[in-house]
């Protein structure tokens, strides 16, 4: 028992590549064996993994869970795993998508199911190692791990132009990755020598040596990685990947992926520049990179005739969300943009199990195909609706509060950056409930429609959690805010310093000042 108290963290990135290991034993025609084993995995990957939240410690500074053991030390790259409330949520929501990714996969997957439940289970695991690595080498590793499970899974289980969508999501990913290593490694060597003499791959370490670069290497370094998760966003305009990736993709590779927006949280906002000027130019560029993102993701939806292909676009409207919450650099907006990526995991995954739920029993995403689908499943119909009033932002359900919060700290900086991004609500709202009229209201058109099986209890066990989430967000946040309130304080007054005295002084005295009561 105390070796996974003390290794909490290893256990839970290797539960899932020891569910891979395991899957090389099973004979490859025994299919049933492979599906069972990687849903237990799965599984356990999400219950090895609640420990985290029982043993936090609310309030805790810096990182909680931390490992440290030498790998190389030739060039001072450690295996450092560590988390904070931020990485915290990503890795739950990381393990709990998990389990429900492999699940939804029992009856979609028929052939090379062996590869398959490897390749995903390979795929939790550099996402997860990603979240708790606090070693540069070692996220680089994971980073570049998690490529290439991703690049087989849209090549092999995907749609008829997979390979097309495989190629490209590998290239731009990969064009990202080189840039960033790039960066790492001018971190690496113009970070000062230890005290040993020895140079590190540390990840706390190097930015706080960061602090001492010039504002010139600083641009440079926050450029190099800025590149990197901005394809992995993705954001406006490096986003032409994500479309074809998520259409073609198996609906359990569509369901997970969320590593850009921590990247720029953990790493870009502490390369900002010092210089006022400098630093309000680059925050001003990717602010109308992250609007323009909200908007035309929003303005393509509209015009999908693929239902896959349109939630893939509204990804890419919400992310954009995301990324004006972090660089509006106040604490609302970056605690706001966390929990919209947690919201957009749960509703844009359950999006994407809904499109799958449909293909499997017609073997088509094109939305003309489909309509009155109320009448023959009536469940499907109000689960589905609940999920896109959970995307669009409807109050009482997860998407308003990240997206009130979120324009809320835009708001405080720029009431245009709100006014934009509230635009982009707007449509958020025309497209889905446009979508959903299409397909759930009105005349049975298509025969092949009229007996549609309504959902069973797998399906059930894969949507209903996810609703339940979604309500639980969005009625009482409050557990998700406490988490991430000290990572997020801590890292706005590194890079917005300035903003915490100011509000402050907004606020009224707390009692009457002793001359004003005797003036009374």
């Amino acid at each position: 028992m105390d070796f996974f108290a003390n290794h909490i963290l290893s256990v839970v990135l290797f539960t899932p590549l020891v569910g891979a290991l395991l899957l090389l034993l099973i004979p490859r025609e025994n299919e049933q064996a492979h599906k069972i084993t990687g849903n237990v995995f799965g599984a356990l990957g999400f219950l090895v993994s609640l420990p985290l939240i029982t043993w936090w410690k609310p309030g805790a500074e810096g990182f909680s869970f931390e490992e440290t053991a030498a790998w190389i030390p030739s060039i001072g790259a450690k295996y450092h795993l560590g988390i904070d409330g931020i990485s915290l949520l990503l890795v739950m929501l990381t393990t709990f998508l998990g389990m429900i990714a492999i699940l939804s996969s029992w009856s979609a997957i028929h052939t090379r199911t062996k590869e398959y439940y490897i390749l995903l289970l390979l795929l939790q695991t550099g996402m997860i190692g990603v979240f708790v690595s606090l070693d540069f080498f070692l996220f680089y590793v994971f980073w570049e791990v998690m490529l290439v499970p991703m690049y087989f899974l849209i090549g092999v289980w995907g749609s008829d132009r997979r390979l097309y969508a495989a190629i490209k999501f590998f290239l731009y990913t990969l064009a990202g990755s080189v840039v960033m290593l790039l960066a790492i490694l001018a971190l690496y060597f113009y970070a000062p020598l230890g005290a040993d003499g020895t140079r590190t791959f540390d990840v706390p370490t190097l930015l706080t040596a960061a602090k001492t670069f010039s504002d010139p290497l600083k641009v440079w370094l926050f450029w190099g990685f800025f590149f990197a998760f901005a394809i992995k966003v993705p954001m406006f305009p490096f986003h032409t990947w994500l479309p074809d990736a998520h259409t073609e993709a198996p609906t359990a590779g569509s369901v997970l992926l969320k590593m850009g927006t921590y990247g720029f949280i953990r790493f870009s906002l502490p390369l900002l520049p010092s210089d006022g000027p400098l630093r309000s130019k680059i925050i001003h560029i990717v602010i109308v990179l992250s609007l323009i993102g909200i908007v035309y993701g929003a303005i393509v939806c509209l015009m999908q005739k693929d239902m896959k292909r349109l939630i893939a676009y509204s990804s890419v409207s919400h992310l954009g969300f995301c990324t004006l919450g972090i660089f509006a650099l106040t604490p609302n907006g970056l605690a706001g943009s966390v929990l919209q990526q947690i919201n957009h995991g749960i509703s844009t995954g359950a999006l994407f199990l809904i499109v799958g739920v449909l293909y499997e029993r017609r073997h088509t995403r094109l939305i003309s195909e489909f309509g009155g689908l109320a009448t023959p499943m009536p469940n499907f119909a109000a689960i589905y609706l609940i999920i896109s009033l959970s995307s669009l932002g409807m109050p009482l359900l997860n998407g308003f509060i990240g997206e009130f919060t979120i324009l809320q700290g835009a708001f405080q900086v720029s009431k245009a950056w709100a006014a934009w991004g509230s635009l982009g609500v707007v449509l958020g709202a025309a497209y889905l409930l446009w979508l959903y009229q299409r397909v759930m209201f009105g005349s049975v058109t298509q025969d092949a429609n009229k007996t549609l099986p309504d959902l069973n209890a797998r399906e059930y066990a894969t949507l209903v959690p996810l609703v339940i989430l979604a309500f639980w967000i969005g009625i009482y946040p409050k557990p998700f805010f406490a988490l991430i309130e000290k990572p997020v304080q801590k890292i706005v007054q590194q890079v917005n310093p300035a903003f915490y005295p100011v509000e402050h002084a907004k606020l009224p005295p707390a009692e009457i000042p002793a001359a004003m009561a005797e003036t009374k």
